[in-house]
């Protein structure tokens, strides 16, 4: 019998990220927090952004390195390795860690894009993760994206595979009420 990858083991970039990746600037030097072996970082390689991708795991770094720079880094047991770095986009997949959000947030350069894509609360009704710690609350990247500009937002439930998830593409930049305002293209 052929074994069975986890649900969110996969060789082709999220749907989502590839959906929303045109907001983020041409050019721009984009952060892959915990980019696994790079499905991501190849994809935004690609579209013309420079690419940093950050995980614990140094064999999935080895594949990673193909499609930018890299940097191995235990994320949950050490400080934040990315002090005074900026970045235009920030790109988290299947990932959570609560305490690194002041740190990631503040990472983000004015005008910098948010795009991320985690299980959320119900996933343990289906499948793993299924820990709450690692599973987003009701409405959490919402909050957790206050003051941003949120272009679009997503909480619910997905057949294939069945999963429970929330997303959010969130800009840096204020709510823009005058004549003029920004247009983030759908």
């Amino acid at each position: 019998m052929k074994p069975v990858a986890p649900m969110h083991s996969t060789v082709s970039p999220s749907d989502w990220v590839c959906r929303w990746t045109h907001l983020i600037p041409v050019g721009a030097r984009v952060l892959d927090l915990a980019c696994g072996s790079g499905r991501h970082m190849q994809w935004l390689q690609q579209q013309g952004l420079r690419v940093l991708g950050v995980d614990r795991d140094a064999s999935s770094l080895a594949s990673a390195s193909a499609f930018g720079e890299v940097l191995q880094a235990d994320l949950e047991n050490q400080a934040w390795p990315l002090a005074g770095q900026n970045f235009g986009g920030i790109v988290v997949t299947n990932y959570l860690w609560r305490a690194l959000w002041p740190d990631l947030l503040a990472a983000l350069q004015p005008q910098g894009v948010l795009i991320y894509e985690t299980f959320a609360l119900g996933n343990q009704t289906v499948g793993k993760p299924a820990n709450p710690d690692f599973l987003l609350r009701h409405g959490e990247l919402l909050s957790v994206c206050e003051g941003f500009r949120i272009v679009a937002y997503e909480d619910g439930f997905c057949e294939t595979p069945e999963r429970f998830v929330q997303r959010i593409v969130a800009v840096k930049a204020p709510v823009n009420d005058s004549d003029r305002p920004a247009r983030y293209s759908l």
